[in-house]
């Protein structure tokens, strides 16, 4: 198996990981503040792994230029205002049909790959992402319990456009983050995967902080008072994107984030197994198509 496709799969597994630690600190503090922690905490993780692989290969620090930090800081930044849509797509009634499209996130991302870096897909690719698509968003609808009908009637509507604006800032950023760490030129990849995970949890850290001063102070002092949770929420969180970093800089970002996709299966497993929770005959087709997607994307791409 392709290194790239085992650090993706962990790195999903890792991420469905911190969701559900993210969850438990939900009664202590903002959506804002729970997205916080996994920056503040996760820093001091991602430098540590950056001293141990650099102590390990002797290689050397990379060198930073402008090119590198527009890119680290586009990409950080347009990750928080993704997660700042989605989470704003909860105060509306049909907020499902928005979160549903915000799916759409894997196929913007091959758009601003070809657009950014020129990273083309095979047909094979193509055809594999739109399979695994398709099964996101039909686990999505049977989830929200939403109809086709529904789904296409929406489309234009508000949390729609958020929900594909969500996608697309995800999309950005992971392009971003693959842009950055190649710019870098460095012969050892997971020392410039490293060393842009760092820049990127910096500038995010920096920025959230500076918005949650000015804006939600109290938040401030919540995530210094749960550091328990909250700094296991930030190592799941660094070591998922440990992953995720790693395996982009290796790899075309669209099909590392087609490939993480298996994160829906392990969410699948969790909640049919841990928590009893009934499946509906739409989950488990979406279940198919998302994995028989992957399948597809290793064989054909």
């Amino acid at each position: 198996m392709p290194l790239w496709i085992a650090l993706a799969v962990a790195a999903a597994f890792l991420q469905n990981l911190r969701s559900a630690l993210q969850k438990r600190l939900t009664g202590d503090m903002s959506a804002t503040g729970a997205t916080y922690v996994r920056f503040l905490y996760g820093v001091p993780v991602a430098a540590l792994y950056l001293a141990i692989v650099m102590g390990v290969t002797g290689a050397a620090m990379p060198q930073a230029h402008g090119v590198f930090f527009l890119y680290a800081a586009a990409g950080g930044l347009a990750q928080i205002w993704g997660t700042v849509l989605l989470v704003a797509l909860f105060a509306y009634r049909n907020f499902a049909v928005g979160t549903t499209y915000s799916k759409t996130e894997t196929i913007q991302t091959a758009l601003f790959g070809i657009i950014v870096l020129g990273d083309h897909l095979s047909l094979g690719a193509f055809l594999a992402i739109l399979v695994s698509l398709a099964g996101v968003i039909a686990i999505s609808m049977a989830q929200s319990h939403l109809t086709l009908t529904s789904f296409w009637r929406a489309l234009g509507d508000k949390p729609t456009l958020m929900g594909i604006g969500s996608g697309a800032c995800y999309g950005i950023a992971a392009v971003c983050y693959r842009a950055a760490s190649l710019s870098l030129g460095h012969p050892d990849f997971l020392v410039s995967a490293g060393y842009t995970l760092v820049a990127v949890l910096t500038i995010q850290t920096v920025a959230m902080t500076a918005w949650l001063a000015a804006r939600q102070r109290g938040e401030l002092l919540v995530a210094l008072r749960t550091w328990r949770v909250s700094s296991l929420v930030g190592l799941a969180g660094a070591l998922a994107s440990i992953g995720w970093f790693t395996a982009m800089t290796i790899q075309n970002a669209a099909y590392v984030r087609a490939v993480g996709q298996i994160e829906l299966v392990f969410a699948f497993l969790s909640s049919r197994f841990m928590f009893k929770e009934k499946t509906s005959a739409l989950e488990l087709a979406g279940i198919a198509l998302v994995t028989g997607g992957i399948v597809m994307l290793i064989f054909w791409r």
